[in-house]
């Protein structure tokens, strides 16, 4: 990769998931993908692959369609910053369709938006801290969200005459914010910078895509498919001395409790 490639921000690399694979290291979205790549860019024509037929009923239905912490103006708001993180594209589904949104708000619902595990006590330094020391403000990620999305609606309502929601603007007026938060160019209250919401956010975008769907985003397992993501498979004694690629349809966490 070179070095104007390693500079480039993250959303300049949206436009075409297969072409992100290709040009970075097989990654998408920063999360370094498996041997199944090839399923993705196009198989080779002497390679036979083979369904064993093992289906999972156990997401089909989302069970944590309900919100926990955002309102839903809050909620539609980071609804539609997630799918410009990860977009729909000929390759799968983007964020909405994959219920990132639900994944998001149930983690800022519990511990991790809390940050009840973490050191949470001063000195801070933002700004003048090394990586290796950490979080480095008084906020907990609950607070931050709630900052960050009145600064992406605040973002927003600068660019609209009738004052509008991050939510209702157009596709390249979302990406062009976004780009302004991912470069630092947005002042926020609070001890936190724009650009540090901004990865927070593609964090947990990501998260969201890959989680088990048992965790409110994969829906369907769709993420995993994307990546023939076997997911959590109780044996593969069936295929191990197969020579071909085994094409195995995904499982959740929840499918173990299905009898």
């Amino acid at each position: 990769m070179s070095e104007q490639d390693k500079k480039a921000p993250f959303l300049d690399k949206r436009s075409s998931r297969r072409t992100f694979i290709k040009n970075s290291g097989l990654t998408v979205g920063g999360v370094v993908l498996g041997g199944a790549i090839g399923s993705l860019l196009g198989k080779d024509s002497t390679t036979k692959t083979i369904d064993t037929g093992v289906h999972s009923q156990a997401t089909t239905t989302n069970f944590n369609q309900a919100l926990m912490y955002f309102d839903k103006n809050q909620f539609d708001t980071i609804e539609a910053a997630a799918e410009q993180i990860f977009p729909k594209t000929e390759v799968g589904p983007g964020a909405k369709e994959l219920l990132v949104a639900y994944y998001i708000d149930h983690q800022l619902a519990g511990s991790f938006g809390l940050n009840s595990k973490e050191y949470m006590s001063g000195p801070f330094l933002p700004g003048k801290a090394v990586p290796e020391q950490g979080y480095q403000t008084h906020l907990n990620r609950q607070q931050i969200f709630n900052i960050g999305i009145i600064a992406l609606n605040d973002e927003a309502a600068k660019k609209s005459e009738e004052k509008t929601k991050f939510q209702t603007l157009t596709e390249e007026q979302q990406i062009e914010i976004l780009k302004d938060f991912e470069a630092d160019k947005v002042k926020m209250n609070g001890a936190v910078s724009s650009s540090y919401f901004f990865r927070l956010l593609r964090k947990v975008t990501i998260e969201g895509v890959y989680a088990d769907p048992m965790y409110g985003g994969n829906k369907d397992m769709a993420g995993w498919k994307m990546k023939n993501f076997p997911g959590h498979q109780g044996s593969f004694l069936n295929i191990l001395e197969k020579d071909e690629f085994v094409k195995v349809a995904p499982k959740s966490l929840n499918s173990q409790h299905q009898h």
